[in-house]
C-alpha cells in the first residue's frame, strides 16, 4: 500500500488516519513545488493531478475523504462505524464539511499560507473578509452541535472529526475568530490529545506547512 502526500490540509486527513490505524502503508512525498503531481506515472494513479492518492494492490484511489474511509474500514477500525445509519450520520458531516466549513477554512488557508509557501502573492483581502464571514456563519452551526459531545458522533471519534477539524491546527496563522465558539475550541482540544492528529505527516515532515 502506497500512501502519496505533500504538507498539505487534505492529505492531512488521509495521513491523519493511516497513522491513527497503524495502516500498512508506505508514505510517498509527491513534491508540488517541483511538479511530481503532474508526472506521466503520478497521473497515472491520479489523473486529476493532486494529493493525496492510495494505491492499495489493484485499488487506486484519490479524495481525501475516500481514502480515509478506505483506510478505517480495511483496519476495521470504529472511525468508520459498522452501523449503516451511523455511517450516513458521516457521510452528511463530510459533505457538510466541503461544501461549508473547509470550503471557506480551506480558502483562509490558502491566503495566508499557501500563497507566501509558493510565492503566489498576499492575501486576498476582499476574498479573506468573505471566507471569515462564512466560517463564523458555519462554526456556531459545528458550535451548537458539539454542545454536550465529546466527537461529532457523540462520544465516538470517527473520520468525520479528522475532516472537519483539517484546518484547525492552523487556527492562529489563518485568523480563526474562534473566541465565539467555546465548545470548538474544547472539542480542538481533545483532539490535540490524539497524536495522528497533533502529528499527521512522516517525522521528517511533521513541521512543515
Amino acid at each position: 500500500m502506497k500512501l502519496y502526500y505533500f504538507e498539505t490540509i487534505n492529505p492531512q486527513k488521509a495521513c491523519a488516519v493511516a497513522k491513527y490505524v497503524d495502516a500498512p502503508a508506505d508514505f510517498v512525498r509527491v513534491d508540488l513545488a517541483k511538479g511530481e503531481h503532474k508526472t506521466p506515472h503520478y497521473l497515472a494513479i491520479n489523473p486529476n493531478g493532486k494529493v493525496p492518492a492510495l494505491e492499495d494492490g489493484d485499488t487506486k484511489l484519490w479524495e481525501a475523504n475516500a481514502i480515509m474511509c478506505h483506510l478505517a474500514r480495511k483496519a476495521k477500525s470504529d472511525l468508520w462505524p459498522s452501523n449503516p445509519e451511523k455511517q450516513i450520520d458521516v457521510l452528511k458531516w463530510l459533505t457538510w464539511n466541503s461544501e461549508h466549513f473547509t470550503r471557506h477554512t480551506g480558502n483562509l488557508y490558502f491566503n495566508y499560507i499557501i500563497k507566501p509557501k509558493f510565492g503566489l502573492g498576499e492575501p486576498d483581502t476582499k476574498a479573506v473578509d468573505e471566507s471569515t464571514g462564512f466560517f463564523k456563519q458555519f462554526a456556531a452551526v459545528l458550535d451548537d452541535h458539539l454542545a454536550g459531545r465529546t466527537f461529532l458522533l457523540g462520544d465516538h471519534l470517527t473520520v468525520a472529526d479528522f475532516a472537519v477539524s483539517v484546518t484547525l491546527p492552523y487556527a492562529d496563522r489563518i485568523q480563526l475568530p474562534l473566541d465565539d465558539f467555546k465548545n470548538v475550541v474544547r472539542w480542538k482540544s481533545v483532539l490535540e490529545e490524539i497524536p495522528a492528529w497533533r502529528d499527521p505527516f512522516p517525522a521528517r515532515e511533521a513541521q512543515a506547512a
